[in-house]
């Protein structure tokens, strides 16, 4: 698949050279992770999943202790009353596990509740690319965190600041707060079309 999306991206590329179309791309990573909303969507994210995760192990806590308070009696038992407490032990593994996985699972709650929480932030972010484009007249617009990757990615071609100017992101600002964290950054500066510009380095959330 990856070797498929190699080939389209030379194709692409070799018509633009002969149609002068203009390709640009943008860090998406980079950009979320210096939106307010991103932040505040990730501190609820946290939340959601710690409180999930203590229910979780509050179950298997007490499949735990019910484990252990059986092999406590167990000599004192009946057959039948083994059985008993034996089927509510499984019963309850069973019940912990279910919810784990309706929690964490692929399609899980933590899952579903990421999309909710991520989609304003992605429409707003589409819709100042869509508006940079739309000013810088590109043709095509790439994802330079995504995980297909990119061939060759020339500074100049970097629009991710425009994309944050559309957004209000303040890029020296980001470049301070930075700085405060200990982090080297290299200065952030908008793209021209005739001159490259040092693209900034800085840690992404994940």
């Amino acid at each position: 698949m990856k070797k498929i999306f190699i080939l389209l991206v030379l194709s692409i590329l070799c018509r633009s050279a002969v149609w002068a179309q203009k390709i640009g791309y943008v860090d998406m990573e980079f950009i979320t992770s210096k939106m307010p909303e991103y932040q505040l969507a990730q501190t609820e994210m946290k939340k959601f999943s710690e409180k999930w995760a203590k229910e979780i192990s509050d179950k298997f806590a007490e499949t735990d202790r019910m484990q252990r308070a059986y092999m406590a009696e167990e000599i004192l038992l009946t057959d039948d009353l083994k059985r008993k407490r034996l089927g509510e032990i499984k019963e309850k593994e069973l019940e912990a596990g279910e919810y784990n996985s309706k929690i964490f699972g692929m399609e899980g709650l933590l899952f579903q509740k990421k999309k909710e929480l991520m989609k304003p932030v992605l429409e707003k972010v589409q819709r100042a690319v869509t508006k940079v484009c739309s000013q810088r007249r590109l043709d095509f617009m790439f994802d330079k965190s995504s995980d297909v990757g990119m061939l060759f990615t020339n500074p100049k071609h970097d629009y991710s600041d425009y994309v944050m100017e559309e957004l209000g992101i303040d890029s020296k600002a980001t470049k301070a707060g930075t700085e405060k964290t200990g982090k080297a950054e290299q200065p952030v500066t908008a793209p021209t079309e005739n001159s490259p510009k040092q693209k900034s380095t800085t840690s992404k959330l994940k």
